[in-house]
């Protein structure tokens, strides 16, 4: 849309009548992402309180636009990034955030921890240091005292406040551990995900390709990182009457992880009664 255009339309937001705002306002939503900097700009410019609410309006629904139409073409492709995604999630909702600023926070976690390995450290030595950097020295925990803020799935208030929800917490550990080449990958189990460790080469040398993956233990990011046993995790199936075992002994697929953090953030909005939050974010985990 050129300039003189935009401006024509714009000039029309202070009419009272919502028949001509929303003509307005559908013409606008036809426009990409960088119409936002020229709807700021006559923001502030703008002495008119009706003006600038409607104003505000548009932008956030362009931006949600954007960023529905970003998680369509993630989703899109054969080979997703759970990292990119967690991101797009969080971006949904603090538009304004940027890619690179929440990779240099995680990049950092990664080098602390990293610059501690040694090439003689075994995998359980390994998961023992990574669990004191980011337990101890960031202090990353699950929220128990308000489970349900929404705030505990986007990924830069994570960052920030150091609490999550067990799924997010669990995702934030996982790409951590990725990030240090560690083959520790997201299991879906019930209410408290884990994340399991698992010896790829092994599975593949002694069962060929039928086997993709040799579990050798679980690690439970809601507790600090303690290591559990397959007989443990066993154990808690047979108590709680899970059926499906390979849910616990395969990885979970990386889209059903973000959907997974979608459904924590429906649940998050039920309980505000945020049901234009909950219609997008149900759209959303649609696409995947």
């Amino acid at each position: 849309m050129n300039v003189n255009k935009l401006d024509s339309l714009i000039m029309l937001l202070d009419d009272p009548d919502d028949s001509v705002f929303h003509v307005v306002l559908d013409e606008l939503l036809k426009e990409d992402i960088a119409v936002v900097d020229h709807l700021e700009h006559i923001w502030e410019t703008s002495m008119d309180d009706l003006v600038q609410k409607r104003i505000e309006g548009i932008i956030q629904k362009i931006q949600l636009k954007d960023t529905k139409e970003r998680i369509e073409r993630w989703a899109d492709q054969k080979s997703i990034d759970v990292f990119e995604g967690f991101f797009l999630i969080s971006r949904h909702q603090f538009p304004e955030l940027k890619l690179k600023s929440v990779q240099m926070q995680l990049d950092k976690i990664r080098k602390d921890v990293w610059i501690e390995f040694r090439n003689s450290l075994t995998s359980i030595e390994k998961i023992t240091i990574l669990n004191h950097i980011f337990y101890d020295q960031y202090k990353f925990k699950v929220d128990h005292h308000s489970p349900d803020d929404p705030n505990n799935c986007y990924i830069n208030r994570i960052l920030e406040t150091k609490t999550g929800n067990a799924v997010s917490i669990a995702i934030l550990y996982m790409l951590v551990a990725r990030s240090l080449n560690l083959p520790a990958y997201y299991i879906d189990f019930q209410r408290n995900p884990l994340i399991g460790y698992f010896d790829k080469e092994m599975a593949l040398l002694v069962h060929g390709d039928n086997v993709d993956h040799s579990l050798l233990f679980y690690i439970n990011p809601s507790n600090k990182g303690a290591i559990i046993g397959p007989r443990e995790v066993d154990y808690i199936q047979h108590t709680s009457n899970l059926t499906d075992r390979s849910a616990l002994t395969e990885p979970c697929p990386d889209r059903i992880i973000i959907k997974r953090l979608i459904e924590k953030l429906v649940d998050s909005y039920t309980l505000l009664g945020k049901f234009e939050k909950i219609n997008y974010l149900n759209d959303i985990a649609a696409i995947l």
